[in-house]
């Protein structure tokens, strides 16, 4: 009997609730009901809106609770929350208080998986970083199993992971909030004001973040920046285990650029060479960030090489500066992925000269006083759409220095044909709206396709 079958088998004559019906959550649903186990599944959506999928679920024999009172009532035993829900919620709390246990698809899995595994968080580059983290270890040799928040539930193949081979998990804050777990190999790339319409505060968030390390072991790893002000002034309860990445210092142990642009590896204090900044194929002084970050996690499981030959071959992450086309002369580039202030500063840090930029979208009730300098110093003309829009715009009002022109889009199609007229022949159009995409799509990535589709329409 697998750990799989051995927890399905301790749920017998218990009832089941999955929160979400979502895809991260169908692979859960399929086998608890082929366990012969009791599901009800709780989604806001209607039996419409789930279209197909509704009958996939009632296929399954699980029993539906829909709508908009989908929480009043959680009798069940075991509750999955959905990471989109909130552990605070009145709801579950209400169901702890009634001896139900809360868990989630992620914290299955890591009570399951029988591999080391390796996780990362953040505010920004997070995917990136585990992107990087998968291809070196996979050139490493490596059976590597990659999933979380990057958009893959690893529960399906967890009675196919072996403990010689390696998980790669990005986790969220909303999958961090009530871990009880930590992976013994851990990282977070920075922390910045972020998804503050979910959390109640900042210091909520980051304390959901550093979940990624609270229960870590002794004997683990933890990879943090040191010229992130947040996380160089976190707590830690193995300081030993801890490697620094950086560009302003060289630490005893991490990954460091030096001055004469050259990315170090520290063990013990003793440094070796990496390779050139100017190696690094992906653009933007972030990425540099995510190599080092990704470097340093990777170490004992792969060798430099591996890390200089992916540093020097791996393109970047669709709708993270992705490059789109070039028309007439002008370049456009999808960088959906920026959904806080930080992210769009990033990206227009990428390049040298200045930019036509389209910004806004759903507000996660952030302060955009600290975009308005970036906006000011590398933007020629702004176009702004959506509900942030307004918040944008009377930022960079706010800010000294020269301003750029700016546009008011009537909607988001409106807002590329508007950057389209602006530019001239050697323009920059770029996609990084510092803020989430909620208020006309479903996610960044819906968005970055629509952005191309328009694009290449135009």
């Amino acid at each position: 009997m697998t750990a799989f079958e051995t927890y399905l088998d301790g749920l017998r004559g218990k009832r089941v609730a999955v929160i979400g019906a979502g895809v991260s959550n169908m692979p859960l649903i399929e086998r608890l009901r082929a366990a012969g186990l009791s599901v009800t599944v709780h989604d806001k959506k209607t039996a419409s809106a789930l279209e197909s999928q509704y009958d996939a679920l009632t296929g399954l024999g699980a029993e539906l609770v829909l709508g908009e009172h989908y929480l009043d009532d959680l009798p069940e035993d075991v509750i999955f929350r959905t990471p989109g829900v909130h552990p605070k919620h009145p709801a579950l709390c209400a169901a702890r208080e009634r001896g139900s246990l809360v868990t989630s698809e992620m914290e299955l899995f890591f009570e399951l998986c029988p591999c080391p595994i390796i996780g990362i968080t953040g505010s920004d580059g997070k995917t990136t970083t585990t992107t990087l983290v998968y291809e070196i270890l996979n050139r490493a040799g490596h059976t590597v199993h990659l999933g979380g928040n990057i958009g893959r539930p690893l529960l399906p193949e967890v009675e196919q992971i072996t403990p010689e081979h390696l998980a790669v998990v990005e986790l969220s804050s909303f999958q961090l909030m009530d871990m009880r777990r930590s992976p013994a190999v851990a990282a977070i790339t920075n922390l910045t004001p972020n998804h503050l319409d979910y959390h109640d505060t900042f210091e909520e968030y980051v304390g959901a973040k550093t979940s990624i390390f609270r229960f870590q072991p002794e004997g683990g790893r933890l990879v943090l920046n040191w010229d992130d002000s947040v996380t160089h002034g976190l707590v830690f309860p193995h300081p030993e285990s801890v490697c620094w990445t950086s560009k302003t210092t060289a630490p005893q142990n991490g990954v460091y650029l030096r001055a004469d642009g050259m990315l170090c590896i520290a063990e013990g204090g003793k440094a070796r060479e990496l390779l050139p900044q100017e190696e690094i194929r992906i653009p933007g002084a972030h990425n540099v960030y995510n190599l080092m970050m990704a470097a340093a996690l990777v170490q004992g499981y792969a060798s430099d090489d591996d890390i200089r030959a992916v540093a020097r071959e791996f393109g970047g992450v669709e709708h993270r500066i992705e490059f789109v086309r070039e028309k007439d002369g002008v370049r456009y580039y999808n960088d959906s992925i920026a959904s806080s202030p930080t992210r769009t500063t990033a990206g227009l840090e990428s390049f040298q000269e200045k930019l036509i930029l389209i910004a806004g979208g759903y507000d996660k009730h952030l302060d955009y006083t600290a975009l308005a300098g970036p906006v000011c110093a590398h933007v020629k003309t702004l176009v702004l759409t959506g509900a942030t829009a307004p918040k944008i715009r009377a930022a960079v009002e706010r800010a000294a220095g020269e301003k750029p022109a700016m546009i008011d889009a009537a909607d988001f199609a409106d807002a590329v044909r508007q950057a389209a007229r602006a530019a001239q022949p050697g323009d920059v159009v770029i996609l990084s709206p510092a803020s989430a995409s909620f208020d006309c799509f479903k996610n960044f990535m819906e968005r970055g396709d629509r952005f191309k589709e328009l694009v290449w329409a135009l």
